[in-house]
């Protein structure tokens, strides 16, 4: 006769459970999200080897609007995160409206941030006269790996307003489950904390001091 400690231990191994209590959803996203921190990981480094191996690193950033602008952009990011906990936890509560409102106030500090964004690349190459090609400093591997870095940054912004926007709209129509939206937030701490890392690393150690 089985004991009930070898009973339950042998139910774990009778399939229709996940892996380590991890739904396939959640699993797939981490895996996605461990081989998209490669790709940044190559950017900042080249940017890094780049910077370190030119002493006369440009430093284009004025503190304003140049880092005030990348200030409030950081802003609109920390604060999107902190609407998309709200949106997770109001979900796992059952509260599906409470969800798609948090989840609308994430979109509009990623739209925010995509703004500010592109508004700064339209001054830094009307005004200061960057491209991904050159720049008036002779530093051409600066707008390169400024635009590759950025723009890629920024690209992953778009996309996670895009998935959120489907995610809401499918939470408000009662579809989808609270771990569609964790997964959904998975992404979207992903894209904030790869920007905490070119904030410091691109702006405030390119900013300009004087003159």
């Amino acid at each position: 006769m089985q004991t009930e400690a070898s009973t339950t231990a042998a139910s774990l191994w009778e399939g229709g459970r996940s892996p380590y209590a991890t739904g396939a959803k959640k699993l797939g996203m981490w895996l996605f999200l461990i081989s998209d921190s490669l790709t940044f990981a190559a950017l900042l480094f080249s940017y890094t080897y780049s910077r370190m191996a030119n002493p006369n690193w440009p430093t284009p950033f004025h503190f304003s609007p140049g880092i005030v602008f990348s200030s409030i952009m950081t802003l609109c990011l920390l604060s999107s995160s902190l609407t998309m906990v709200m949106a997770v936890q109001a979900m796992n509560l059952g509260n599906r409206k409470a969800a798609g409102g948090w989840i609308l106030a994430t979109m509009a500090g990623g739209l925010a941030f995509v703004v500010l964004h592109l508004s700064e690349w339209r001054n830094l190459i009307l005004h200061e006269h960057i491209t991904p090609f050159d720049n008036p400093w002779g530093v051409p591997l600066f707008g390169g790996t400024f635009f590759a870095l950025t723009g890629l940054h920024m690209t992953h912004v778009i996309i996670g307003i895009v998935y959120l926007a489907i995610i809401c709209q499918a939470v408000l129509r009662g579809k989808f489950k609270p771990e569609d939206v964790e997964v959904a937030g998975l992404y979207w701490h992903f894209v904030d904390l790869v920007w905490m890392f070119i904030f410091p690393l691109v702006y405030l150690m390119s900013a300009r001091v004087s003159g």
